[in-house]
């Protein structure tokens, strides 16, 4: 490979690289520094300022539960967040492997029709995560 062919590869992954070193680094702040104990982070605002979870409450709890091996807490903490991460894992690695081969990102998961059903997806669940009865997917 020519120095001038692997700095464009370079280049091209580094969007990959710096959201890759992100999601270390945010994983790693949150295994050692525990949001469960008060004083660490920020608290929700939209929980602050409303008394009910938004889709993202637990996100941390979550991760950290992750970090240290106990899936069963991580599922509890936020079921939707929990079930979507094979699917983030997924984009990214075709994000990386469509990018390395210098192609565009595409996926049947852009189409309008799947975002759509995603958002209404995140609607419902926003709703009746802060039902009396779905208790169970409050963080």
């Amino acid at each position: 490979m020519t120095r001038a062919a692997s700095d464009s590869a370079r280049r091209t992954l580094l969007p990959q690289g710096l959201v890759l070193g992100g999601v270390v680094a945010g994983a790693l702040l949150v295994a050692f520094r525990d949001p469960n104990e008060a004083g660490h982070y920020p608290s929700c605002p939209f929980l602050a300022m409303t008394g009910y979870y938004c889709p993202g409450c637990g996100m941390m709890r979550l991760v950290h539960a992750l970090t240290h091996g106990d899936v069963g807490t991580a599922f509890g903490f936020n079921p939707l967040v929990f079930v979507l991460l094979p699917v983030f894992g997924y984009m990214f690695v075709r994000w990386t492997v469509l990018g390395a081969r210098g192609m565009p990102m595409r996926s049947a998961l852009f189409r309008p029709v799947v975002v759509y059903s995603f958002v209404g997806v995140l609607a419902v669940y926003w709703v009746v995560r802060n039902l009396p009865f779905a208790a169970a997917l409050a963080p």
